[in-house]
């Protein structure tokens, strides 16, 4: 049997939440949707970040940084030709990665790498929870303190979000947090959401209770996915967002007809529920205290 299968991620889970259609047009049905030049900066400037901690303390600069966003695009491009695509001409193209310059140049206004030596970078991080339900996510960076405390960031492109709407930003972290729990036994004491357009931390200080409630919140969400398959109606869910959905030529909440859900993608979909014998190892007890 293959050792391939599906898991819910944030971003997934984030996607049902908000549209269940939306849900099975992605993550079931698997269909293409456009590359966008915003998601695409985030990739770069991302991996400026991230490559920054290969350089000794001292060279953790700006300038160091700000140099090798060119680089950085350069072998993006030679794994990802096609990506040239999305600009017309040479002048969108250099217009497009100065603007990566000021999210770089905002992150230095957030945090001092020269005083930061994390222990994980683009993290993957897949766990199990006690119901079966597998989930996984890539952490941006993890912090380990000498004292062994835990701090998990994720790095922003786009602003910080108004606080009626944090709850979704929050709730990423909150699955970090019980995927690190699920696959370490470590609840992080400290996460931080580091928004590089307007220069704002979002803070959230998990505690076990979130762990729980958030086992709890996922395997509600997965239920209510099976359901939908179970009874093949995946409803849309209209919102301010739907303007910039792809998938509106094809929603019913546009008066048009969506295609047939994938026989096949269920079946994938499905491969997310893990045997026993998978979850035995994984920790279940959760601690009275932070680790």
């Amino acid at each position: 049997m293959s050792k391939k299968h599906a898991a819910l991620s944030p971003s997934r889970a984030s996607d049902f939440r908000s549209c269940p259609l939306k849900f099975r047009f992605r993550v079931i049905d698997k269909l293409p949707e456009p590359p966008s030049i915003e998601a695409l900066r985030g990739t770069i400037v991302h991996a400026v970040l991230e490559h920054l901690f290969d350089r000794p303390a001292e060279q953790r600069q700006e300038l160091t940084a700000q140099e090798a966003l060119i680089p950085t695009w350069e072998a993006h491009l030679e794994k990802n030709p096609a990506a040239l695509e999305l600009f017309p001409d040479s002048t969108q193209l250099s217009a497009w990665l100065e603007s990566a310059r000021p999210l770089i140049s905002s992150y230095f206004h957030l945090e001092n790498p020269q005083y930061l030596q994390p222990s994980g970078r683009e993290e993957f991080v897949n766990a199990t929870l006690p119901s079966g339900l597998a989930i996984r996510g890539i952490i941006d960076r993890i912090d380990t303190a000498p004292n062994g405390a835990v701090r998990i960031i994720d790095y922003k492109t786009g602003k910080s979000p108004a606080p009626r709407y944090q709850d979704g930003a929050i709730f990423q972290m909150r699955f970090y947090t019980t995927a690190l729990f699920y696959s370490t036994g470590k609840i992080p004491q400290r996460t931080q959401l580091l928004y590089l357009k307007d220069q704002r931390v979002l803070t959230y200080d998990p505690v076990p209770e979130d762990v729980a409630a958030t086992t709890n919140e996922l395997n509600h969400l997965w239920s209510a996915i099976r359901g939908r398959i179970d009874t093949g109606q995946f409803e849309a869910k209209k919102g301010p967002l739907c303007n910039w959905c792809h998938f509106s030529s094809i929603c019913p909440a546009f008066g048009n007809v969506a295609p047939e859900m994938s026989t096949d993608g269920v079946q994938a979909l499905l491969t997310a529920e893990r045997p026993s014998a998978d979850v035995a190892q994984q920790p279940t007890d959760l601690p009275t205290t932070q680790q």
